[in-house]
């Protein structure tokens, strides 16, 4: 592998790394919040201990993502310093704003949730926890505003005596219409990736104590309607990346031809192929008969107006990962479903189940991870698509070498960092659920006006 490719490696393992822990936070933070929202509503203790419990999760989840967040941002600069000083005026805003405004909110307000318990009036507390769930949206839609401008290139005017990129509008900016697509869908997943694990915690720890099984159902809910919303939202979104990415969607389905009612592929093998009659052109322009661009006339297009080069990603992993982001997350999403169908009326799940349970937060974890895989590789040879390619705007001078030391380095510190989220995990979970509180259950139940 060259120093490209390494360094591509490289920005995979820690921005993957990193995304394990971003949809957690954004989803618990709202589980939490809808949690004390039914507390403040009912008066039912055991929604109290849910809403610490759900809260010391968010806790330990956020401290991770913000120590895995800057050291995302640090190989960024790292590796890819020649991007950054085309795109900086572009992308600091952004990372600006995102710092001063949406992370301030969420670590401020997360931190007067935290040690405001007894001291707060309920309803100024409960605020807290939710200006936290929203601090978390605004901060994961900035930042994908970001991406969306490396999928679709607007708001912005090359300075013809630097040549580099030059924000005109911030409003355009966020309203790209890639981020107005892809938005709902990261948080469809975000939720699904939640939802898992707090039906994960619920089903292991249901024996312990009866209040798991609420959070068992609650987290198969956010699983199921998670789902339901990511494939609604998914659809819009690959009608959209048709028209601005249309090698994207050809790569997808590994479609060399351009064909009128194109099928798609659930599985294939060389020789053998298991299709769909025209649900590609559907999922492409929502037209059963509209013509979907294959990859030999984009190929063609591509090197007419950027230059000779080839201009296709990597095909099988296009293809495979696609199919395994929709495959993985419709399986989490059916066996979510099935929990609720066999624990419904007070049932009890059959013990095959409750045994593999714990699991299922592998599931849509994976698939937001094959998503990610599908979005950034799929956009090759480009970084930021039809302005720059990917070749151009790794840091100069860097060596292979320098790239390996530090990919092991990053790779140790995160080994350490899984190891100690997921003990982490474990203790608050075995702990009772009573027990879970920040001060007294007395306290916390009496009025503080």
């Amino acid at each position: 592998m060259d120093v490209l490719d390494l360094t591509r490696l490289q920005f995979a393992v820690v921005t993957i790394y990193h995304y394990f822990f971003v949809p957690l936070s954004i989803s618990l933070a709202a589980a939490a919040a809808g949690l004390q929202i039914a507390w403040l509503r009912t008066r039912k203790e055991h929604y109290l201990h849910l809403t610490k419990f759900v809260g010391k999760l968010l806790i330990v989840t956020f401290a991770v993502g913000v120590v895995t967040g800057l050291v995302q941002e640090f190989q960024f600069g790292l590796g890819w310093s020649a991007f950054a000083n085309f795109y900086g005026d572009v992308f600091g805003p952004t990372l600006a704003i995102e710092g001063m405004l949406a992370f301030f909110l969420e670590a401020t307000f997360l931190a007067l949730w935290y040690f405001g318990w007894d001291r707060l009036p309920r309803m100024v507390h409960t605020a807290c926890i939710v200006i936290v769930a929203v601090g978390t949206l605004l901060s994961a839609f900035i930042i994908l505003a970001a991406n969306s401008f490396m999928q679709n290139p607007v708001a912005y005017a090359l300075d013809p005596v630097t040549g580099r990129a030059r924000l005109t509008s911030f409003t355009e900016l966020m309203l790209n219409k890639v981020n107005l697509a892809a938005f709902p869908h990261t948080m469809s997943g975000a939720i699904m990736v939640g939802g898992a694990l707090l039906l994960a915690l619920g089903v292991w720890r249901l024996a312990a104590d009866p209040a798991y099984g609420i959070l068992a159902r609650l987290g198969a809910w956010m699983t199921v309607i998670g789902g339901g919303l990511t494939a609604l939202t998914g659809d819009h979104l690959g009608k959209v990346i048709t028209e601005v990415q249309p090698m994207k969607m050809a790569a997808a389905e590994a479609l060399y031809h351009t064909t009128s009612g194109a099928p798609f592929a659930l599985f294939a093998v060389p020789g053998y192929a298991l299709e769909v009659p025209w649900l590609l052109s559907i999922l492409a322009k929502g037209d059963p008969n509209a013509t979907v661009q294959g990859i030999d006339d984009l190929q063609a297009q591509y090197a007419a107006a950027y230059g000779p080069g080839s201009y296709v990603p990597m095909i099988p992993v296009a293809f495979w990962t696609f199919r395994l982001m929709i495959g993985v997350g419709m399986l989490a999403m059916v066996v979510a479903a099935f929990y609720l169908w066999r624990t419904r009326r007070g049932r009890t799940a059959p013990r095959w189940l409750t045994r593999w349970l714990p699991l299922i937060p592998l599931l849509p974890t994976a698939a937001n991870t094959f998503g990610w895989i599908f979005t950034e590789t799929a956009r090759q040879p480009w970084i930021a698509f039809g302005i720059s390619k990917t070749a151009d705007g790794i840091s100069p001078g860097l060596t292979s070498s320098e790239v390996i030391v530090s990919l092991a380095g990053f790779t140790v510190v995160y080994g350490v960092i899984a190891v100690v989220w997921l003990r982490l995990v474990r203790h608050l979970a075995r702990q009772p659920l009573a027990g879970a509180h920040l001060e007294s259950d007395k306290s916390d139940l009496a009025p503080v006006y």
